[in-house]
């Protein structure tokens, strides 16, 4: 498990291995959320980063006949 500290400042580091695996870069925009007690970043992309983030996804669900 990985760890940080916040700052008497309230600022917080992102572990370099959490930043490696989620390619954080410097001056990049994050969403914080508390959700159920907890704390969670959500990194910011571009629409364009997330062009094909869905490719091969099943998308043969069954469906109601009054709605084809």
């Amino acid at each position: 498990m990985t760890t940080a500290t916040v700052s008497p400042q309230f600022q917080v580091v992102i572990p370099k291995k959490i930043r490696k695996d989620f390619n954080l870069l410097p001056g990049q925009k994050i969403q914080v959320l508390g959700y159920k007690g907890r704390i969670e970043f959500i990194p910011l992309r571009n629409p364009r980063e997330m062009r094909g983030m869905l490719k091969g996804i099943e998308t043969s669900v069954p469906r109601d006949n009054d709605r084809l």
